[in-house]
């Protein structure tokens, strides 16, 4: 098997598709949600992650899974395909500030009934982005592509390197996605206890709780309050549609190019010196 030359797979793609290629790496590359908030409220937060207990990350873990479920009952599973459309991003953020408010009001414990909240308003954001890029949310393969991004939140400085890269998570969670997709297709039914979707709603949890816990970690500092609490969850689902922006983006470029191009062509923008900070996802 010859070795491709460093351009070789960018240079299949139009240059109108390397550019949006370029901006999906930058967007699914994004800091970790602790950075933005610390840059944005001038206040860090670092020091409130080092203070969560594992008994407080284990509790995290578990109100995310609930999350992911509730999402998937109430959000995922009720979308209909109403073809292409710009996504509504101002209005779930707007849906996503009034949660986060009664999360920095009453702090950590208030996560268990905000997060749910804040998790499927966010699922019919990610949806709806997913939508305006080609997708056909009656796939129930592209319904749980949608809930796949909740693992796709960017790197943290806590996590294993090798474990951050985004085409490194999603082989890891291909096999779960295709044997839930498998079991959404062949029943008129679709219920969250499946063990199909009990499987692959825990492997999401396990990296959504990363976010999670920086989240929760910045809404426990004492200064931040309600009006901070809301900005936070703006960020929170920033950072989110950002993810899912940059995913429907790949998938998209995947049905043109084919998977193994996409692959090599996005490596290659991850070591192209002459890369560019790409936008944030629409507003």
């Amino acid at each position: 098997m010859t070795k491709e030359t460093p351009d070789s797979a960018l240079a299949e793609l139009s240059a109108a598709h390397r550019d949006e290629l370029e901006e999906a790496y930058v967007l699914l590359q994004n800091p970790g949600l602790i950075a933005r908030v610390s840059n944005t409220l001038a206040t860090p937060i670092d020091a409130g992650m080092d203070r969560l207990p594992a008994a407080v990350r284990d509790r995290i873990l578990r109100i995310a899974e609930t999350s992911l479920l509730t999402a998937l009952k109430t959000a995922l599973w009720t979308l209909e395909d109403a073809g292409p459309a710009a996504p509504s991003n101002r209005l779930h953020k707007a849906g996503s500030a009034i949660s986060g408010a009664l999360g920095g009001a009453f702090g950590l414990p208030a996560l268990a009934i905000e997060l749910p909240i804040s998790t499927s308003i966010m699922l019919r954001s990610i949806a709806e982005i997913a939508r305006g890029e080609g997708e056909n949310l009656a796939d129930p393969e592209v319904r749980l592509a949608c809930l796949e991004v909740f693992a796709l939140g960017g790197e943290s400085d806590r996590d294993d390197a090798a474990e951050t890269g985004y085409f490194g998570v999603r082989s890891a969670l291909a096999r779960s996605v295709s044997e839930a997709a498998r079991y959404a297709a062949s029943t008129s039914t679709v219920r969250d206890s499946a063990p199909a979707l009990v499987r692959l709603v825990s492997q999401i949890a396990g990296r959504f709780s990363i976010p999670v816990s920086e989240k929760a970690a910045a809404q426990s500092v004492p200064v931040i309050g309600a009006a901070g609490g809301a900005l936070i969850n703006v960020l929170f689902m920033d950072h989110f549609q950002n993810a899912a922006r940059g995913h429907f983006i790949v998938r998209r470029l995947e049905r043109r190019y084919g998977e193994a191009t996409l692959r090599a062509a996005f490596e290659q923008c991850g070591s192209s010196k002459s890369l560019a900070p790409a936008g944030q996802a629409d507003q």
